[in-house]
């Protein structure tokens, strides 16, 4: 396939490498960067690593490379998926090898730290791609690997980024694609919902009960949208694929099958959260700082990040989830 027409994910995490092998079973050309020399041989030899994808078999049209040159060589259409601890370097990798031809999107549900900063901000800083935009839905990794249906939305101020993502990441019915111009809503909505999903995990280990749930998520659906229109975004895009639909996906399944922001928050329940932050507990942060800022009346995503700071337990943040309590001491 020409270079137009193939996909270069750059990240070879659970998302990146499911995406990246659905669309390679599908016949797409799709190629694969990761620093680490045995993830690339891993997938040279068409098998993952249990901890990314159990179980999967790696098509053998997926390619792979430690070389970001050869990435932007073989794809137009870049696909960030890293951590967004990492996304500014490995954009500025990106950024010496790319220019205004290509085409670039990236699929990271948080805000970058530190500075809690948009992920298209960081791309428009640190590449010379114009034409971005952002990838957000409910879709999960092990869906996606499992050929399970999942829809996203790719978010963008540029129609031929919206119209290519369809082309090139839609593979139907495993993978429906919608088009979005709301950026800023969009980015925010997948960052809050991974923040919530934590909120929800920590209730359910704290058996708050199903009408306190239900609470918990209208209340975050609402207080979502008021960070949001605090910032110019859409508040209707709170309640879509990339708040709501996120924020219902990650926290269902089986215990072994649900997100790894709600297995986070479940661990929080008993104190055993550990230092290392998922994206959705950075997000919680960043959210309550963000609601600092803007003087918006954000107690979900606040109480959460008071007990990711230890100013508030669990069992306090728990029962608040019901309204029994105050949200925020």
């Amino acid at each position: 396939m020409s270079w137009g027409d193939t996909v270069g994910i750059a990240g070879a995490g659970p998302f990146g490498t499911a995406l990246a092998n659905l669309l390679a079973t599908r016949g797409r050309s799709v190629w694969l960067w990761s620093q680490s020399a045995e993830v690339v041989r891993e997938i040279s030899e068409q098998r993952s690593n249990e901890a990314r994808l159990p179980g999967t078999r790696l098509s053998p049209m997926l390619h792979a490379t430690a070389d970001p040159e050869e990435l932007c060589a073989r794809a137009r259409f870049l696909v960030l998926a890293v951590a967004s601890t990492q996304v500014r370097e490995r954009a500025r990798e990106l950024g010496g090898l790319t220019d205004g031809s290509y085409l670039a999107v990236h699929a990271i549900g948080a805000l970058a730290t530190p500075g809690d900063v948009r992920i298209t901000d960081v791309m428009r800083e640190e590449m010379p791609v114009k034409r971005i935009g952002t990838l957000v839905g409910p879709a999960l990794s092990r869906d996606l690997a499992g050929g399970a249906y999942a829809s996203m939305v790719c978010a963008s101020a540029y129609e031929e980024v919206s119209s290519e993502a369809r082309r090139l990441l839609g593979a139907p019915p495993a993978l429906r694609l919608y088009q979005g111009f709301d950026v800023v809503g969009a980015e925010l909505a997948s960052a809050l919902a991974g923040a919530y999903t934590c909120a929800l995990g920590l209730a359910d280990a704290m058996n708050v009960g199903p009408g306190p749930r239900a609470v918990l998520v209208t209340r975050a659906v609402a207080e979502a949208s008021r960070l949001g229109e605090a910032v110019g975004a859409d508040p209707r895009t709170f309640s879509g694929l990339a708040g709501l639909g996120n924020l219902l996906v990650r926290s269902a399944g089986s215990a072994g099958a649900r997100s790894e922001d709600y297995r986070y928050g479940e661990a929080l329940a008993t104190g055993a959260g550990g230092p290392e932050l998922t994206e959705g507990a950075r997000a919680a942060l960043a959210g309550a700082r963000l609601a600092e800022r803007r003087g918006v009346h954000a107690p979900v995503v606040r109480a959460l990040a008071a007990v990711l700071l230890g100013k508030l337990s669990p069992a306090r943040a728990a029962a608040a989830a019901g309204g029994s309590v105050a949200l925020e001491e």
